[in-house]
């Protein structure tokens, strides 16, 4: 495990908490997508820019990044040798991200790129609600496609807190 993609079915499942706490145990520097992605002000970068962001951390002999943008996934699966997949219920995740806006109102999270305070608009709500259950058969299929077609691939779906936990405590050094 050194080239590591942390994949969740929503916004507020944990994959920024997940991947920085497997980044410890690891010892492997982890990438948060939304650092390459948003620019101050949340303003989008270009796609070439995101994209060539990527690029350099995947010629990296270990890595592991956080983050969906379907977009960029088949940069990113093609090079990892794990993928793992986060899915819990849409109201723990809808709960986490209102927790998540509460704890850090007019600040920046570490896993977000500098200049985007943290934000939550109806649009953001409506998202992740009218997304979920899509996302969450999309990666049921996407994954099992994956393995097929790269046996060698290890993937991982972890669906409840306790199994993340476990997960995690079982990389600890």
């Amino acid at each position: 495990m050194e080239r590591i993609m942390v994949i969740g079915v929503s916004a507020g499942v944990g994959k920024s908490t997940f991947a920085r706490r497997l980044g410890e145990h690891l010892n492997i520097e982890v990438y948060h997508l939304d650092t390459f992605y948003w620019r101050p002000g949340w303003v989008e970068a270009p796609l070439e820019d995101f994209i060539s962001a990527q690029k350099e951390v995947v010629s990296h002999d270990k890595w592991i990044m956080e983050g969906n943008y379907s977009h960029s996934f088949n940069l990113r699966s093609e090079l990892a040798d794990t993928i793992i997949y986060l899915e819990l219920p849409l109201r723990i995740c809808l709960y986490r991200v209102i927790k998540r806006w509460l704890s850090n109102l007019g600040k920046t999270r570490p896993d977000m790129a500098k200049g985007c305070n943290e934000k939550l608009d109806w649009q953001f709500i409506k998202f992740i609600i009218s997304t979920y259950f899509p996302r969450k058969k999309e990666m049921k299929i996407k994954l099992a496609d994956l393995q097929k077609s790269d046996p060698e691939k290890v993937i991982v779906i972890l669906k409840s807190k306790p199994d993340i936990e476990g997960y995690l405590l079982s990389m600890k050094g």
